[in-house]
């Protein structure tokens, strides 16, 4: 099952990860991803969501999907780092991983928080977001339709028979015009003299 990092929270004083389920009175309700409890925040502490948080790179910042999607490409089936793996081993692992990230503005406690994260999602949730399915199912629509644009703009491209008249009748109407036009200016000049 796909996962949706905008329902998925981390909790300002809490260890772990939460899944959203719904709007409380006074906050939110959540389950919290390893022992499924279930529990309420109020609306004064802080709730993050997964979805909005990206990392500082060196050109500009990248989505923490993109991060785990890297992360995962380099890791393959291994779990990342421990977040309590000593900082050595954690810069260096970031510097293969995420090359372009920003080594002055992703602190060491950010690159231990996307770690655990990492790590959680991987036991407990999938590595497979739910906006990559709809892309995925975008690009194959994508595919599908193309046959349908190209036979309609084939039958837009061909000259049809209702049109040539319409243009020819256009032009006659104008010729027209312009010919009434000069009667009304030859008379006007008669009546002048």
């Amino acid at each position: 099952m796909a996962t949706d990092l905008k329902k998925v929270l981390s909790v300002a004083g809490q260890t772990g990860l939460f899944n959203y389920l719904a709007q409380s009175k006074n906050g939110v309700i959540v389950e919290e991803f390893a022992s499924k409890r279930r529990t309420s925040f109020s609306g004064n502490i802080r709730v993050t969501s997964l979805g909005d948080v990206s990392i500082y790179t060196n050109d500009d910042e990248l989505s923490l999907k993109e991060v785990f999607r890297k992360m995962n490409a380099f890791l393959g089936d291994a779990d990342a780092p421990s977040p309590k793996s000593d900082e050595k081993t954690i810069k260096d692992f970031f510097a293969n991983a995420i090359e372009e990230y920003d080594r002055d503005r992703f602190y060491f406690s950010h690159m231990k928080k996307v770690l655990e994260w990492y790590n959680l999602l991987k036991q407990y949730a999938s590595l497979d977001f739910e906006d990559d399915q709809l892309e995925q199912e975008e690009v194959e629509d994508a595919k599908v339709a193309k046959p349908e644009v190209a036979a309609k703009k084939t039958v837009a491209n061909k000259p049809t028979a209702k049109k040539a008249p319409a243009k020819a009748t256009s032009t006659k109407a104008a010729s027209a015009k312009a010919a009434s036009a000069k009667k009304s200016t030859k008379s006007v000049q008669r009546k002048a003299n």
